[in-house]
């Protein structure tokens, strides 16, 4: 949330005519999210990491060292709010871009405009841009020559991962700022600061909005200011004036007022794969109630049930393998399920396969294994196979090149096992599967040691597996 349009400066020429009738009119019917955008470091709620008190982005702003920035953060959470008070509190000319309507002749004009505002006057200019991401490569290229040699101060504002979204070589020139969601104090402290102001605010209304629906406004906006007071703006303007003149907000307006939750998540973007993220190692971690949170939310924000069905499987294998084999099959049940009746009714197995590998006793022994011999595949070259274990499908092959010569049928052997070579002679001895004490694995521990010692050659070899070429 912040201050948009130029602003003058003592340093130099002053921005827009702020102060003009067109300019008045505009502000006053600016949406009560842009009205009560705070205008001073003061002002501003929540970011502490960022700009709280002895951070070094506060310590540059208040020593006048202007840089480039990226802030990237969820919607509402005041990246815009941050660039305007920087450009403020350093009498910066404040030019502000959108990635989604600009393109490289707004940015090229910018930057001339603020060459020659440098050298006629000496005003830095702060070149703001939202949604940078948006920028293609050689839009975000055109800005380069200008951030390298100092003659615009950027600012970017972002709601995806800037590491993966923004080019290496502008990111490299900028301080990247993480913010966060408000905390629901925040919020809360600007909506009854948006109650009370009579000239930015909701106050000359006069506004009776109850608590509970004020805290449901707070509760709805899930860290998003915008939401929140719009939301009560909304609430405010279509409540009718009582005898006294005051406006009455029920509970029942409030939700009214904001009819879904807005959740943050982007099918797209961070908060596909941070909700993703969360929903895996919740699982991994064994607690039931986080693991059916992150899937609710995953399904309330309109998430691909087949993407989470493979999350499903996929963890399945990896946390729990064979301390309990049947999580596999439940997770593949599950997912045929999805496909077969598809959302809402998907909720149910999806829940009750997501379930199962989070209470399913844990393993990564078959990950390990698999990893371990992918290894030494690629690192040991191509050994040849024993000409025991190889195919025969034509006499020649056995009579003349030794193809399964040697080999021992299994089942004719006590056990249905033998001592019998089954690896390369340079890895004989290596070791890939080494089962938990979880679970099923803790039988399959006991039974691997048996094989292991029915199975064993006298003729050693080299174990790559364990860093010994």
């Amino acid at each position: 949330m912040a201050s948009g349009g130029g602003s003058g400066s003592k340093r130099g020429s002053p921005g827009p005519d702020l102060f003009s009738p067109e300019a008045a009119r505009l502000k006053a019917e600016a949406p009560l999210a842009t009205r009560m955008r705070p205008a001073s470091l003061e002002d501003f709620l929540g970011q502490e990491q960022v700009v709280g008190q002895g951070t070094a982005l506060r310590q540059a702003i208040l020593a006048d060292r202007l840089a480039s920035f990226v802030f990237w953060g969820p919607p509402g959470s005041g990246k815009t709010t941050l660039a305007g008070i920087i450009a403020k509190r350093t009498e910066a000319y404040f030019e502000q871009l959108s990635a989604v309507s600009s393109g490289v002749a707004d940015v090229r004009r910018a930057i001339a405009a603020a060459k020659e505002r440098l050298q006629a006057t000496g005003q830095r200019t702060v070149v703001f841009i939202d949604e940078i991401h948006r920028f293609n490569k050689a839009q975000q290229d055109a800005l380069l020559p200008a951030v390298e040699d100092g003659t615009i101060h950027l600012i970017g504002a972002t709601t995806e991962n800037p590491y993966f979204e923004v080019t290496g070589a502008l990111v490299s020139r900028c301080r990247v700022f993480r913010l966060e969601p408000l905390a629901p104090e925040h919020v809360r402290t600007m909506l009854r600061r948006s109650l009370l102001d009579e000239v930015r605010g909701l106050g000359r209304m006069r506004p009776d909005v109850s608590e509970d629906a004020l805290e449901h406004l707070v509760r709805v906006a899930d860290g998003d200011a915008r939401i929140a007071l719009n939301a009560l703006e909304l609430a405010v303007h279509t409540a009718e004036p009582g005898e006294d003149g005051r406006r009455s907000v029920s509970l029942a307006a409030a939700v009214d007022a904001v009819q879904r939750r807005a959740l943050r998540y982007d099918r797209s973007g961070d908060g596909h794969f941070d909700a993703a993220s969360a929903f895996i190692k919740s699982m991994r971690g064994s607690d039931p109630d986080a693991t059916v949170y992150w899937l609710a939310r995953m399904i309330e924000a309109g998430e691909d049930p087949v993407f989470i069905a493979r999350r499903i499987i996929i963890a399945a294998s990896e946390e729990v393998g064979l301390a309990d084999p049947t999580a596999l099959q439940a997770a593949v049940a599950a997912a045929y399920a999805t496909t077969m009746i598809g959302l809402p009714e998907a909720r149910i197995p999806l829940a009750q396969a997501a379930l199962h590998v989070a209470m399913a006793p844990k393993s990564n022994a078959c990950c390990a294994a698999i990893d371990a011999a992918l290894t030494d595949v690629r690192r040991g070259g191509q050994d040849a196979v024993p000409a025991h274990l190889r195919n025969a499908p034509h006499p020649a092959l056995a009579d003349q090149h030794g193809h399964g010569v040697g080999y021992k049928y299994p089942h004719d052997y006590p056990g249905h096992v033998t001592k019998q070579a089954y690896l390369p002679p340079q890895l004989c001895g290596a070791q890939y599967y080494e089962p938990s004490d979880s679970g099923l694995e803790a039988e399959l521990r006991l039974r691997l040691s048996q094989l292991r010692e029915l199975t064993a050659t006298p003729h050693g070899g080299t174990m790559r597996s364990e860093g010994k070429d």
